[in-house]
């Protein structure tokens, strides 16, 4: 597809939205208004939790508070403006702020499956190798784990936004883009475009995949390896308690890899544009608000902790009263 005489490299985007002929917008919108606002609040109750009770202080629960800061910003780089959008009539973005949204939201994305897949390095460590787990996770190797998957997601960041920048956008008469979907996603920019596309979907499927295929090999190796030791324990007992410090990862490990994978890891021409939006709601809206619900309920640390700082806000309220 050639680019016309009007195509340009800062069109005004315009998002169409969720999908056609589904709810209203007007009901829509308390939907992810609730969401967003659960996510960000659940995230950053887990995060207190663990800055605050030092039962707390185990590098499963560092890295936890790790992975709580990146969901909250994930769903802040994309809830806030789709909810804006569903209240607006004219839902346009500029150029220049759709690829900053674009950047950080695959700075945090990446960021979110690399600590999902240390998270999975730190179980194996746990549970196949107790008596050094002090000392190969201690809070010095958290540290540069975590830091490494920042470096390594503001990289593949850096590399898919600066392909993004030569290429052009035919508009209508007015110069806008229409996108089908409600942020600045991968996919549905680059379909847009009237441009070569061919590095692009090539870095997608190439560097892209190595992103994913990588922590995955690390996922699936650290739990192959967990399974084998869980299944030379000798007692019930040991066993339920090895499955029960696995089983929230696990969970999250269904919900991101899932979507991640069915998304951007297809042809371009697999997928309709519904579909594709309904597995980005799961990333952008439903695994940030899963995240701290899963942990919370499915882990009795995290709930004894929430226990013991509501108390001591009820003893401390108590104890200003006239």
């Amino acid at each position: 597809m050639s680019c016309a005489p009007n195509a340009s490299h800062t069109p005004i985007f315009l998002l169409v939205g969720l999908w056609r002929g589904g709810p209203p917008n007007h009901l829509l919108f308390p939907l992810f208004l609730v969401a967003y606002v659960a996510a960000v609040v659940g995230n950053l109750m887990l995060v207190l939790l663990i800055s605050r009770d030092s039962q707390l202080g185990t590098p499963m629960y560092y890295l936890l508070r790790g992975l709580s800061v990146v969901d909250a910003g994930q769903a802040t780089v994309t809830l806030p403006q789709l909810l804006v959008h569903l209240v607006s009539p004219q839902p346009a973005i500029t150029a220049v702020r759709c690829l900053v949204q674009f950047f950080f939201f695959y700075l945090f994305a990446v960021t979110d499956t690399l600590v999902v897949a240390v998270m999975a390095l730190d179980r194996y460590v746990a549970i196949c190798d107790p008596l050094h787990y002090s000392t190969l996770m201690n809070r010095h190797v958290c540290d540069c784990l975590m830091a490494s998957c920042l470096i390594l997601s503001l990289f593949h960041s850096l590399l898919h936004s600066g392909l993004l920048l030569p290429l052009q956008w035919a508009g209508d008469s007015e110069g806008a883009v229409y996108i089908p979907h409600f942020f600045c996603d991968h996919w549905p920019l680059v379909r847009a475009s009237c441009s070569n596309i061919q590095l692009n979907v090539l870095a997608i499927f190439l560097e892209g995949s190595l992103f994913v295929a990588g922590p995955c090999a690390l996922i699936l190796f650290s739990y192959a390896r967990i399974a084998a030791a869980i299944f030379h324990l000798h007692t019930a007992a040991g066993r339920w308690r090895a499955v029960s410090t696995c089983s929230s990862h696990l969970t999250m490990v269904s919900f991101l890899y899932g979507t991640v994978i069915w998304v951007y890891f297809q042809p371009p021409s697999h997928n309709s544009p519904e579909q594709d939006m309904a597995a980005a709601v799961m990333y952008t809206a439903i695994t940030p608000l899963a995240n701290p619900f899963v942990y919370s309920f499915r882990n009795k640390n995290v709930k004894n902790a929430l226990r013991r700082l509501l108390s001591s806000s009820r003893v401390n309220s108590q104890l200003h009263l006239p």
